[in-house]
């Protein structure tokens, strides 16, 4: 004999494992919904940052000197004063000593910001820090050595800026 409690059981099964079924396919359907927008909202935080990241690139380059020109006004407005000075001035040594306090404070302003002097008299010609623009004799400076400096040559750290233009010794004649 059937008991009906049985049948009941057994009829209904089917029926909930196909509600299952459907419920099981709408959440993967929601849920591959929400994560394809989740992906696109990345996709477009991605892209923004890109944005902004080359934007603020440009705008460090642009700006880069800024601090460095502002610290180098003070420099300037000594070499005005004392261009003014010399305007009005009929005694040349004070020029000469405003000149040189010039001078002397642009070398540091230069010092202070990494830039150094490539040494070169006396030196062993380095075509990597030298240009060579003449070569001499000399019974003094040994051969393929710098008799003088004609323009100085700079580096900052490791890198140079611009080599030095020197006079070569050929050695003696």
């Amino acid at each position: 004999m059937n008991n009906p409690n049985e049948s009941d059981t057994q009829d209904s099964a089917p029926n909930d494992a196909g509600q299952e079924a459907e419920i099981s396919e709408v959440d993967f359907e929601a849920e591959a919904a929400k994560l394809k927008d989740l992906a696109l909202r990345a996709r477009a935080d991605l892209d923004n940052f890109r944005k902004r990241a080359l934007r603020e690139k440009e705008e460090a380059i642009r700006y880069a000197n800024n601090g460095l020109l502002e610290r180098l006004l003070p420099v300037i407005d000594n070499f005005e004063l004392g261009l003014d000075a010399a305007k009005s001035a009929a005694d040349t040594a004070s020029i000469l000593q405003g000149m040189s306090m010039v001078q002397k404070q642009l070398q540091d302003f230069l010092k202070n910001n990494g830039l150094e002097e490539v040494q070169a008299e006396g030196e062993s010609f380095d075509p990597n820090k030298h240009d060579a623009v003449s070569q001499e004799f000399s019974a003094d400076i040994p051969d393929g050595h710098v008799i003088r400096q004609v323009r100085k040559g700079y580096k900052i750290k490791d890198r140079l800026i611009r080599a030095s233009s020197v006079i070569v010794s050929k050695g003696p004649q």
